[in-house]
């Protein structure tokens, strides 16, 4: 999750209790069970809801074979999050395992919301999303 957290040794707080309490936005940072090692937990960031049609990979580095995402114009797939999934991405898109590599993520393996960093420099941690209009 790096610029948000450092590379090592930061602490977070995440509450299961305000992931059950409030509704799910684009731009939340949360805890899951790693879809690819349910041994794993992983702290991404929450860019698609369900019913978001979203680009697989905006940073282009990325193709994904076959399976369930459609390829639009110029090779770009694009997929629709499934009801009661989520994509998920960590902020550093060029050295992440993300919903790129495993796709829609079910809402049963979110663990949490994170609410702020606790070690070093504390602070909240908000969404660092803006709303982009359509062309």
């Amino acid at each position: 999750m790096y610029p948000t957290l450092g590379l090592y040794g930061d602490y977070i707080l995440h509450s299961r209790l305000l992931l059950h309490l409030t509704p799910l936005t684009r731009g939340t940072l949360v805890t899951a069970v790693s879809p690819l090692d349910p041994a794993h937990h992983v702290l991404k960031r929450v860019v698609g809801l369900a019913g978001d049609s979203i680009r697989v990979d905006p940073s282009g580095e990325r193709v994904k074979g076959g399976e369930k995402w459609s390829r639009g114009e110029k090779g770009v797939e694009w997929v629709t999050v499934p009801k009661g999934h989520v994509w998920l991405a960590g902020d550093n898109m060029s050295n992440s395992i993300d919903s790129r590599d495993y796709g829609p993520v079910p809402v049963g393996l979110l663990r949490g919301k994170v609410v702020c960093r606790v070690w070093p420099r504390p602070r909240m941690l908000g969404t660092n999303m803006e709303r982009v209009q359509s062309i």
